[in-house]
C-alpha cells in the first residue's frame, strides 16, 4: 500500500485534501460526521499529521519555545511540566532550550527562533547580562513571548513570578525569629530582577529587626561551581561569621551543606540556612532543608495559558501586566532552634 498522506485518506475517504486538513486542525467548517470519518480512518491506518508540514499551509507550526537557564534546577523541571500540561492539551509541541546562563546563548536561540520556528515563546531570562533588545526581535516577527520567574520588569508583555520581596523577607525574618543576628545573603546576578526583589526584602527584614546590614555577609556568587564553593567557605571561615544564611538560590544552599561539612560546622548548632528552593528532597537532607518553596508548575502552567490564549486569538501584543503568585516557607531542621 502506498504511503499514508492526506492526498490519500482523501482519496479513500472521497473527499478533498483541505477537507481531510480542516479534520486535522478541528475545524468547524465541516460536519461532525465527516471529522468523525476522517479521524477514525487516520487512527485505524496510524497516521499522523506532521505539524510542520502543515503549518507551511497554516502560518502554524503547532510549536512553542520554552528558554531557561538550566533544567538542574528544580524549579524549571516543575514549571516544565505545568507548561507542557497546557501544550498537550492544546497539541502542541514543545522546543526546550537551555542558556546554561550565557547570554550569548539566549541571543542566538532568540535569533534563530525569530523565522517561524515556533508560535510563541516562553522565557526565564539568563543572568549575565543587562541588555535584553534581542527580544524585540521575536515582536517584529509577530511571535508572543511571556516571561516567567526571571522576568524583565520593563518589558511591555506578562511578567508571571512570585512574591519575592516579601519572600525574601519572610525567609530573613524566619532567621531573625530563630535567634539569628549575624545573617548572610548569597544571591547570583544583580542583572536579574528576581534577585533584586530578594535582596530588597532581605535589607528590609533587617531594617525592621534593626540588625545591622553587614556588606561582608552578602556574597554576589556566579554560574561556576567552584567558584562558588570557594566563596562561600570563605565566608564560613570568617573571623565573625555569620550564624544564618538565606540562600536565594538552592543550588548556592547545598553548597553551604558541603562547606559546612568540610569546615565541621554543625547545622543548625553553628549555622541555620534557608533557600529558595523547590528540590524534592529537601526533606530528606540532614538536616532537612527549610525552604521558601515556589508554585513552579503553578507558574509554568499560569505562563502557557497566557501565551495560549493569544495564541488562539491570533494575538502578537500580551497585556502588559505582572501575574504574582505566592510562595510559601517550610520550616525544617536546618533553622531548628535544636
Amino acid at each position: 500500500m502506498d504511503p499514508i498522506n492526506l492526498k490519500k485518506l482523501a482519496e479513500i475517504l472521497n473527499v478533498s485534501v483541505s477537507t481531510v486538513s480542516k479534520a486535522f486542525r478541528d475545524s468547524y467548517d465541516i460536519s461532525p460526521e465527516t471529522k468523525s470519518r476522517i479521524l477514525s480512518l487516520a487512527k485505524e491506518l496510524n497516521y499522523q499529521p506532521n505539524p510542520y508540514a502543515s503549518g507551511l499551509r497554516t502560518q502554524k507550526s503547532k510549536t512553542i519555545a520554552v528558554i531557561i537557564p538550566e533544567i538542574a534546577n528544580n524549579f524549571f523541571t516543575q514549571a516544565i511540566d505545568g507548561i507542557e500540561s497546557i501544550a498537550q492539551e492544546k497539541n502542541y509541541h514543545v522546543l526546550i532550550y537551555f542558556t546554561h546562563e550565557d547570554y550569548t546563548k539566549e541571543v542566538a536561540f532568540v535569533q534563530h527562533l525569530q523565522h517561524g520556528r515556533v508560535d510563541g515563546v516562553l522565557i526565564s531570562l539568563s543572568g549575565d547580562a543587562k541588555d535584553r533588545s534581542h527580544l524585540d526581535l521575536l515582536g517584529h516577527r509577530d511571535i508572543p513571548l511571556v516571561f516567567f520567574d526571571r522576568v524583565d520588569d520593563h518589558a511591555k508583555t506578562t511578567r508571571v513570578t512570585t512574591n519575592d520581596f516579601e519572600s525574601g523577607y519572610m525567609a530573613t525574618q524566619h532567621l531573625v525569629e530563630q535567634g539569628c543576628k549575624k545573617i548572610a545573603h548569597l544571591f547570583f546576578s544583580k542583572d536579574l530582577s528576581i534577585a533584586n526583589h530578594r535582596m530588597e526584602g532581605y535589607l528590609q527584614s533587617l531594617h525592621d529587626h534593626r540588625l545591622p546590614v553587614n556588606e561582608k555577609l552578602i556574597v554576589q556568587c556566579t554560574a561556576n561551581h567552584v567558584t562558588n564553593y570557594g566563596l562561600i567557605k570563605n565566608l564560613l571561615k570568617q573571623k565573625h561569621r555569620p550564624d544564618g544564611i538565606f540562600s536565594s538560590f538552592e543550588k548556592l544552599a547545598l553548597l553551604s551543606f558541603e562547606a559546612c561539612e568540610e569546615l565541621a560546622l554543625n547545622i543548625p548548632r553553628d549555622i541555620k540556612i534557608i533557600s529558595f528552593s523547590n528540590i524534592e528532597t529537601a526533606a530528606l537532607l540532614n538536616p532537612s532543608l527549610s525552604t521558601i518553596t515556589q508554585p513552579a508548575f503553578e507558574m509554568g502552567k499560569e505562563a502557557a495559558s497566557i501565551l495560549f490564549n493569544a495564541l488562539e486569538n491570533n494575538s502578537v501584543s500580551i497585556a502588559d501586566q505582572k501575574v504574582v503568585l505566592n510562595s510559601t516557607l517550610v520550616k525544617r531542621k536546618s533553622t531548628s532552634r535544636e
